[in-house]
Order: C-alpha cells, then structure tokens, then sequence
C-alpha cells in the first residue's frame, strides 16, 4: 500500500534490493523467504520479538535522487504480487515525467506530493472507518490475520508479548486475543512455532505460579494444555481472557454471536495502541459490576463515576465512597463495604444544584427527589461536567414514565418486538376489554395470603406482638433511612432483614431489594399487556405449565382453589410468552407460587423476570446451566471449607444430587415454607452468597453423621430429616404441613432446628464469602459445564444415529466436531441466516446445530469419496438440495451424515442410486441445465403417473382389502395403533419408485462421471467403460421412445429383451458414429476441465448445429483422453437422423422429450463394465480425509506463506 513518505537513512541494513532503476528500489526484508542464512534467520528473530512491522510488509519500495545518501519510503507491501503493482504503476506512469525535470530537489518533490495525493484521493474515496483503532493496532491486525489465515470479519482485540512453553523450553513470542480465537506466534532462529486456538474450545483457564511455569496462564482444552508466561501484566491479560472464553460460552450455551458496541463513547484522551474493541470490552466489564452492585436492569449502561463523600443524616457525617452515573441512575457506594448504598432514579430527582462551595465542604451537589429527599455529595472532582451530564440523562428521561416511551427509550432486551402499546397508553376510553387480566381481580389489588388470612389463634398472641415489633422497626428505619427506591441501605438493613421481614412488608421489600420496583415502575401496562397476547395460545411451555399447576404447594389453601391457580397460571404463562428463550421450567412454579402469596401479580411477574433473569442467571433455562454452574461452585465451596466432608461427599455422590434443588427452588421444595421464606428474604437482599453460606451451614451441622454414612440414601436421609425439621417459631401463620416431612419423620423425629439460628450460623461460620469471588468461580464452572454438556450433546446425537449409519462411534464424534465447527464459525464470520435461525435449543441435540449450503459445500469437498475436480462445487450443492427435506435451507447432523454414509458404506446399487438421483430434480436445480424445467414439466404430466398409478393402484387395492376387513372384523384400539405405528415407520424407497431420466437429466450425469473419473488411477479403463454405457443407455432411450410413441406404456414391458439384443452390439458401439456415442462425446467434451479453444471448423459446426446444453462441440482426442475417439474425430452433437434438419438452433434448447431411461436400465448397464463395477464396489476410508480436514487450516497457512517464495523464485 502507499504510505506518507518516510526518511530512510540506511537502506541496505537488513534489506536486500530486488529491483532497481534511476528513480526507485525495491527492496526485501532479509529473512523473508528462502535462504538468507544466518543473517536471515537474525533479522527474522528480531522482527518477532520486537514487533517490526517488516513482519507484516517484508517489502517496500525506496525513492532515491542522484548522488543523494537520503531515501524516502513511499510505499509498502505484504506479499510480492501486491508490491509488484506499485512498482509497475511507477514505471508506467512517473519514470518519463521525472526524466523531465534538472533538478534533484524537484523530482523528491514531485514524487512525494504524487504520493500523498493518491493516499488522500485513497482515503477520499474508500469507506470511513468505522472505529479509531491506532495505526500500531491496525498493523498488528494484519499480522494476525496474515500469519494465521483469518478473514477480515475477525477482529483483534489486543496482543501481548510472552513466551510459550512448548515442553521445557519456552518460545517468546506474541500473543493475540481475537475474538473468537487465542493466537500464538514465534519465529526464533528459523524455529517457526505458530498455535490457533478457539475460544470455544477451551475448558479451563487458570492463573498460577509453580516451579516449573512462573506466574503462568494455563490454557486447557480437551485434548492438550498450553501454558503462558513472561506477561507485562498478567492480570490484564488474563482478565482479557476470561471475557472472551465467556462470551464462546455464551455463544455454546445460547448462540448469541458478539456484537461490538455502537455507541461505545468516545475515550476523552487518545489511549496508545488500545482498540475500539478492547474499549468496549472494558466498558462491558464496568457495566456488568455496576448492574449487579445495585441490582440494575440488562440494559443500564454505566456512563462514568467519580471519588466523592455522601452526607447521611443518620449518622451526621460524611461517608467516602463512589458515585455512578447512568442513564436511568445515580448511584453511590462506600468504599468500606455495607456502610452505605443508595439508588436514586433519575425519574424520581426534581432538583439538582451546586450547593456554595467552602473550606469544610468543597464542590458540594445537591439532589432532591419526588419524596422530598434531598441527598448532599461532595469532594466532586469535576463537578460542572457531572451536573452537565446528569442534566443531559434527566433530559431524555421523561417526567412520567408512559409505558410506550419508557420502552422505546429503554428496550427490554427480553421483550417480544410485537408487543402492542400498554393499556395505559390508549386511555379509559379506548382500552380494549380485558379477557384474562384486570385490575378488579383480587389478586392484582393484594397477595393471595391477604385474601385468604384466616383468624390467628389466640395461643398465637406472644408471636403477633413480636411481629408488630418487627413492624414497628422497620417504620423507624423507613422514618430515618427513608423509604421506597432511594431509601439509605445500611449495615442496620441488612440487621433487619436476617431479623425477619414481617409478612405485611414482605412484598414491597423484595421488590425493592431485587430491583423489580424499578423495572416496573417504568413498564406501566406491560404486564396487563403481556397476559392478554399470551393466554389462549397452546405450545409447549403452557401445557406444561398446566401439568405443573396443581404441583404448585398444593398444601397452600390459596392454592387449593380457582384464584389462585388462575394467578398462577397467567403470570408463568405471560413470563413464558415474555422470555420464549426459557419459556417454562419446573421449579419456577414452586418459586412463583410464594411471590403470588406475598405480591400482587404483577408484582409477582416483575420478581420472577428479576429472578430469571439477573438473580439467578440461566437457572432455568432448557439446561438448567446455571444452577449446574452453582453446583459446581458449591463442591469447590466445600473442598476448600469441609475439605474432609468433601472427600466423603464424593465418595457418596451426594453433593451432586442434593445441590440442586436445593439451589433451584432456594430451599422452598426441601423446607418448612414458613422457614424457606426466610432464607428468601436473605437472598433478595444479599444474592446467591447466602444460598451458598446456608448449604455450607447444612452441611456443617450434619458433618459427623454425613462422615459415618455408608451410601448415599442414608446420607439424603440425613440431609432430607434435618431440613424438614427446620421451623420458623415466630410465625404468626397457621403451620402447613410439609408432605415430605409427614413421609421421613418416621417414629423418632430429630429435634427441631431455629430457620433463625441456622441462618446465624451461617453468617459466623461462612460470612467471609465474598459476591465477586463467587463470579469469578462461577466462570471456571461455566466452562466445564458447558463443555460437559457439549460432550453429552455429542454423545446423544451419535447414539441416536448410530444405528442408522455404516460409521464406527469415533467416526460419527469426529464428524459431529467437524459439523458443530463449521457452524460455530458461521456465527461469528457470516452467514447466509442468523444465529437464532440456525440454532434452536428447544429441538432434540441431533437437530440444534445446522449449516446452510455454502458451509456444506466445503465440508463435502473435504470429506467425500466422490473428487469431480472443479464439478465438486455443483454436486455438493445438488446433494445439499436432495438432503434438505424441509426446503429450509439447512441440513442437521443426520441428514449431513446420511449422504456421507451412502457414498462410503452403501454398495454400488446404493451409491448408483443417489449419482441418479443427484441428477434429478429437486437436487438438479433449472439454473444447472436451462431445458431442466421444461423436462421436469414432461415427466410431471406424462411419466410420473406410470410411476403414481402403480403406487396408487397398491394403495386403491389396499383400501379395498381393508374395507373388506371392516365389515369382518370391528376394530379395536389395537388395530388404530397398529395402523399409526405403520404410518411412523419410515417408508423404504426401492428403485422402482425412483422417476424416470431425460436426455438432459443424462448428460448432466455423463458430465458428472468423466470429472469424478478424472483423478482416478484407472482413469483410461473407467473412460471407456462409461462411454460404452453411455452409448447403450442412448440406444435403450432412443428405442423405449420409439415403443412409446407406437404401442404407448404397454411397450415397456419389452424393454429387458430390447436391452439384451442390444447386449451383442456393446463392443463394436465405440467406433460407430451414430447420434448416441456423437452425443456421448459431446457430454463427455464439456464436461472436460480444462477445454482448449474450439477451431474454426468446430466454430462453424457449433453455428450450424447444437441440440443440447453443451458449451463446446469441438474438442481435440488429446483433452477428451479416451480411446475411442479418433484424431481427426469431430464431436457433434446431433440427435439421430430423423427431424435432424428441424433441430432449434438456439443455444440451450431442450433435447427429444420423449427420450428417457429408468434407473433399472442405468444399473443394468453399469453392471456390464467391470472397470465401473470395481470402482463402485471400492471402499474408502474416511478417516484419512477426517484428519485432512482438521489439519486444513494449517495447511492453508502453509500455502500462502510459501506461495511468495515460489513466486519470487520465478520472477528474480
């Protein structure tokens, strides 16, 4: 490319001229292709290590005046073809111009206003850059993509140099982060090493120091392990890489490919080489913290945040910590931890001003709010650009939140784009009549416990003091914390909370804890909404919604009744409706049920989209991956707290089986409900750590009788005992009886345990865990779960087809990689359909991953047995068509692995059977041969009938005999399942349900075979045989039309003695020059690879006479290579004698419709020639070509890094 001219002061250090003239040099980077020798092999070394752009642009052409010891670089080059353009432009288009000029000073000066003209004229004219990465960046990124063969579409997040430990021996070198792939590369001393792997195969990822490898980073995948080491700064790097072996997890677990940000803002100081991508990573990094510190929605997105003090009246001081901007909220935290925290929606601020600064208080702002709060920060570093940025935010923040705006503004990303405007938005008078959902029922006005609260027992007394206490507590707070949204959240908070939330404020604080107030506080109607579309509608997650409802705490008397099932079954069927990507999961009935008992519905509603979808992220997706994620957290938890319970735990298996409901439904299935909703009340203020601390407290309780256990029953036993008997004393609600706890108590029941001492408990024994080491152990866990499920996907597709195909089980998990990859790569480099289309978890494993026709066509061309040369392309292409059942475009696994299995393992009638029907439609396609239609037009109206008669006339005569078995016999519910199990069973096609071949349909096959012949060791004898056939299948054509024109289909049964009196015929057919063996050989002349220039003499046979869709009708017995044809041989293609002079002349034009052979016919003829009896019935393995496959990304490299050496060798 042309560069900005650049002073060079020693142009022969390093380089070496290849080409040279008065004006200009073209120079080579010295260790750049071959040879070089030891000063090669130094200057490679260097390049590496520092990384010097000659890595990149190994060429450069230098400008030289006269006498002049100065040099300017004007342009550079990666590979030789690139720079040989710039060289030839300058010679054509300067070299007489600079003649012209006396003066030295003149032609520098001309050359480098030349130059920059045409780089700005380049920049004016070429596409805007999209981001702002610096040129360093930039450079490196054509590295990557240069030395590892990556397309454009992958984009470099950064690199980093290190050193790579191949064995004992470490290489330095660079790493490079891309999106979808670690990237290594070292070049020292000649010693190449290169290393590619993907994100998505990675299993673990650790940061350690040993011995052996010094603060290293070990990559694991499920083959081998590589480790890194010699960072600048290990953790950046490392933590670069956590977050892009995520988001391949992310891409596994639900096949959302990465989108870069749009809108990322710009960075106020230019960042040295940092890329956009990079940035924007970073920013995804801050927002994740951020939203999970305050328990924010999906879409707030951090804009900045800054060192301040927060006045708290309560406690008449200062308190040092953060504020957060975003675009919905002001928050702050204390940097000590649990001293303050505050939420302040930019809805609910009235009033924010810079309050007079002064010694005591410097830079002070003020909020007020809509509840006549007023919150007092100061130490604001720059305050005037704070106070300019929240007066932007609370601009486009509408004063009340609308439904309509408040989504258009502020999009749920789980929300269905089709979703009308709210209620609220239509007005009283328009909205339409609720069906389902209204704001008269009860349960939108008050929880299912206020409706159903019975009279409590007077030996209940002490328990209602003690409530109201409670009550009266939180009033206290609520007066001098405040209350709602932007209430202070204390150390005294959370006192309260373990304390017990009392039954009357249970519901607006989880609210208010887990977000779901704000969420809904800008979806006004949405619920309402929501209800109204979903109900009604039959799919799989409303039936089994339905199953589950009568399981929902049938103990519960809100739930023995209509009202509250109904409830139920609205606000499951709406979230359903509202996230398809998780639709239902059990479990999430048994969660529900206890919001609805403390909640309205909608407010319910709002809870479960918090708990789904931010509390407990993927717990209840198809896989249930996160609660699988936690289990493993809470083995890792227990090897590190009860290490010797551990190994017992193990040894039993228990960890695995109990951790999971118990994470699932947050202990509400395994314990007392009046005790599980205190473990509830914890959870919504602290998050997942306290399910963990509770677990570890189970757990630590039963340590002695868990150690002492012999199997696993007995140690659920234990477990199982212990948590029934876990109360509540101070509930003021009658006791329900648990169901589980009436079958395990048995005659000698454990003693009771305090819920409120166990929750104690597990504060002192395990309060240390922290929220952010729990993330980062949940992402090790992440990456063995999905990998496992992976595995297990891999396992249930090859079992589920093993039985039908040929192929060994390691066969079939190699394929199954090999599919799996391709599709992948279709996520992040482009495809022809998104993502989303391609990938369905809801389907079976065998029907989850697809690829469309281009991605098929590559993985056929590395896999089949079946090399046509350049007609691969077009016979894939039309198998893709014949496997593609459902015309969507894409195929699965097992129609990917049923056309591979008849080419390899199916014998020769099998193979011949799918060559023919590869040439018939609907895989030979109008656009392959132009008269295609017109024949597939003939055969639909007049020989498919032949074929339909038969069929029907078996299916007539059927129906007769079954009618007859009616009036004998009447049928039972035996005879009906008989008869669907007769419509499961897959119909067996024989090959006499197989259409019939026209002309045209034909030639298309002859083509087909001479390219797949071209390439085989018995090329010579397998062109005779087919040239053989081929001329006696257009006698069996030309005679079967004959009868069908005279005697009509009746004929046809005279076709096999026709065949055989042909039979005697077959050897002498090669040297006869009838239409047949001219019309042969002009299949087999187009059909040729490489097709020399037709003559004259052929130019004007073609202008006379060309009846079929060939392209050429002339071509030399040289190209052709067959025997049969003479020298002086001119290949016409004529139909016979008869209507020869009223052929169409136009190119394309359709050949004799009443021509036309049948599959019996074409195997017949192919069973007579030996040469293609032996090709047909040859095995193949398809091992070799698997390892091909695997290797060709390497190979690839191989090739077009050594493709400039042999290049330059011919041209020196």
């Amino acid at each position: 490319m042309w560069i900005t001219p650049e002073e060079v002061l020693l142009a022969n250090a390093l380089w070496v001229s290849e080409r040279a003239n008065p004006y200009f040099i073209l120079q080579r980077r010295k260790g750049h292709g071959r040879g070089g020798g030891i000063t090669g092999l130094l200057v490679g070394t260097l390049d590496v290590v520092l990384d010097s752009s000659a890595r990149v642009a190994p060429y450069r052409i230098l400008h030289q005046t006269g006498e002049s010891q100065i040099f300017w670089n004007i342009a550079c080059g990666s590979s030789r073809k690139e720079i040989t353009e710039h060289w030839e432009w300058l010679e054509t288009n300067l070299l007489q111009t600079l003649s012209i000029f006396d003066n030295d000073d003149d032609i520098t000066t001309f050359v480098k206003g030349k130059i920059q003209g045409i780089i700005a004229e380049e920049n004016k004219s070429g596409k805007p850059q999209e981001d702002e990465d610096p040129g360093k960046f930039r450079e490196a990124e054509l590295k990557m993509r240069k030395l590892f063969g990556m397309p454009e579409e992958e984009k470099l997040v950064n690199y980093y140099p290190c050193s790579y430990w191949k064995g004992r021996v470490p290489r330095q070198g660079w790493i490079y982060l891309s999106v979808n792939h670690l990237c290594f590369y070292s070049f020292l001393l000649g010693k190449e090493v290169s290393l590619v792997v993907q994100w998505t195969e990675v299993t673990q990822l650790d940061k350690n120091a040993t011995l052996v490898f010094p603060e290293s980073i070990r990559v694991s995948t499920r083959d081998t392990e590589h480790f890194f080491s010699m960072f600048l700064n290990i953790n950046e790097t490392f933590k670069l890489m956590e977050q892009l072996a995520n988001i391949a997890m992310r891409q596994l677990l639900d096949n959302e490919s990465f989108a870069a940000d749009r809108f990322l803002p710009k960075p106020g100081k230019t960042l040295k080489n940092v890329s956009a991508l990079k940035r924007d990573l970073d920013a995804r990094a801050k927002n994740e913290r951020y939203r999970a510190l305050f328990r924010l929605t999906q879409d707030e997105r951090l804009d900045g945040h800054t060192d301040c003090t927060l006045w708290t009246p309560f406690t008449k001081m200062h308190v040092v910590g953060q504020m957060f901007v975003s675009n919905n909220y002001i928050c702050f935290a204390s940097r000590e931890e649990d001293l303050c925290q505050l939420i302040i929606p930019l809805r609910e601020v009235t009033i924010v001003e810079k309050a007079d600064s002064s010694s005591v208080l410097p830079s002070p702002l003020s909020i007020s709010t809509k509840n006549k709060m007023t919150f007092l920060f100061a130490n604001l570093k720059d305050r005037d650009f704070l106070v300019q940025r929240i007066s932007d935010f609370l601009q486009r923040t509408p004063d009340r939140p609308c439904g309509l705006n408040a989504q258009s503004e502020n999009p749920s990303p789980s929300t269905p784009p089709s979703l009308p405007p709210s209620p609220s938005v239509l007005g009283l008078g328009e909205m339409p009549q609720n069906q389902h959902y209204s704001p008269s029922l009860p349960t939108a006005k008050q929880g299912l416990l206020q409706i159903y609260q019975q009279d409590v027992p007077e030996e209940l007394g002490p328990k209602v003091t003690r409530e109201k206490m409670k009550e009266e507590s939180w009033n206290i707070h609520f007066f001098e914390y405040g209350r709602g949204v932007c209430m202070y959240r204390t150390s005294k908070t959370r006192e309260l909370v373990l304390n017990g939330i009392p039954e009357s404020l249970r519901g607006e604080l989880w609210l208010l804890f887990s977000g779901a107030q704000n969420e809904m506080a800008t979806h006004p109607g949405y619920y309402g909404s929501l209800v109204e579309q979903a109900m009604g509608k039959c799919t799989l997650a409303t039936e089994e919604i339905e199953r589950d409802l009568h399981r929902s705490m049938p103990e519960h008397h809100a739930f023995q009744n209509e009202m509250g099932i109904a409830a139920l079954r609205r606000v499951l069927t709406a979230y359903a409706y509202r996230n398809p990507g998780i639709g239902y999961c059990q479990a999430m009935n048994i969660v529900t049920s206890v919001l609805l008992l403390y909640c309205t519905e909608e407010e319910a509603f709002w809870l479960l989209v918090a708990l789904c979808e931010r509390m407990l992220p993927d717990y209840y997706n198809t896989r249930v991956v996160g609660a699988l994620v936690d289990q493993g957290v809470f083995e890792e938890l227990t090897r590190e707290c009860l290490p010797l319970l551990y190994e017992r735990m193990q040894e039993l298996g228990v960890i695995s089986t109990i951790s999971l409901s118990w994470f699932l439904t947050l202990f509400l299935s395994v314990m007392p409900f009046d005790s599980a909703v205190l473990l509830v009340d914890c959870f919504f203020y602290e998050g997942i750590k306290v399910i963990f601390q509770v677990s570890l407290a189970v757990l630590h309780a039963n340590m002695d009788q868990l150690l002492s256990c012999s199997d696993e029953g007995e140690a659920m036993t234990i477990l199982g005992r212990y948590l029934d008997n876990v109360v509540n004393k101070q509930t003021v609600s009658p006791p329900i009886p648990h169901l589980h706890a009436l079958l395990t108590s048995g005659n000698n029941p454990p003693p009771e345990i305090d819920a409120f001492e166990l929750i104690k408990a597990s504060y002192e024994k395990f309060g240390s865990l922290r929220a952010d080491v729990i993330e980062q152990m949940r992402f090790k866990q992440r990456l063995k779960v999905i990998q496992s499920l992976e595995d297990t996907a891999k396992r249930s597709v090859v079992r589920a087809i093993m039985t039908e195909s040929a192929f060994t089980i390691e066969e079939l998990e190699e394929l199954y990689v090999l599919f799996k990859a391709k599709h992948i790569m279709s996520c992040y480099w482009g495809a022809s359909s998104t993502a989303a289309e391609r990938h369905d978890p809801s389907l079976p494993y065998l029907e989850q991953y697809r690829i469309d026709c281009g991605q098929f066509v590559q993985l056929f061309s590395a896999l089949a047995p079946w090399s046509c040369g350049l007609h691969t392309n077009t016979l894939s292409s039309r198998l893709f068509r014949l496997l593609d059942q459902n015309k969507d475009t894409l195929i699965n696994f097992k129609e990917f692995v049923t056309g591979l299995s008849g080419m390899y393992h199916g014998d020769m009638t099998e193979k011949l059977k799918l060559l023919y029907k590869l040439h018939l439609p609907p895989a030979l396609c109008p656009e392959e041969a132009e008269s295609a239609l017109e024949a597939t037009q003939f055969f639909t109206d007049d020989d498919t009938p032949q074929g339909e008669e038969l069929k029907e006339a078996g299916e007539t005569s059927a129906a007769g005999d079954t009618d007859d078995r009616k009036e004998e016999k009447p049928k039972d519910y035996k005879y009906y399942l008989r008869m669907w199990a007769k419509e499961k069973e897959p119909k067996k096609e024989s090959i006499k349900d197989l259409p019939r071949m026209n002309q045209e349909q034909f030639i298309e096959m002859c083509k087909t075979l001479y390219n797949m012949f071209s390439e085989d060791p018995m090329e010579q004898e397998l062109y005779h045989g087919i040239a053989t056939v081929a001329s006696l299948l257009l006698r069996i054509g030309e005679v079967g039309k004959k009868f069908t024109n005279n005697g009509g289909r009746k004929a046809e049964a005279q076709l096999p003695s026709t065949i055989d009196a042909l039979q005697p015929e077959r050897e002498d057919s090669s040297g006869e020059g009838g239409s047949g063996q001219s019309l042969v050989s002009k299949a087999l002349a187009e059909a040729q690879l490489e097709t020399p220039p037709p003559t004259a003499a052929g130019s004007d046979e073609d202008a006379k006479d060309d009846t079929s869709v060939s392209s050429y009708s002339v071509v030399s017995a040289g190209s052709l290579q067959c025997e049969d044809i003479a020298d002086d041989t001119v290949l016409i293609g004529c139909m016979s004698g008869e209507g020869g002079d009223g052929v169409d002349r136009r190119r394309g034009s359709a050949p004799d419709a009443d021509w036309s052979i049948t599959f019996e016919q074409v195997l017949a003829s192919f069973l007579t020639e030996t040469s293609l009896v032996d090709y047909f019935e040859k095995k193949h393995d398809i091992q070799s070509k698997i390892a091909a496959c695997k290797l060709l990304r390497a190979v690839e490299r191989q090739t077009s890094s050594s493709s400039d050496h042999d290049f330059s060798l011919t041209t020196q």
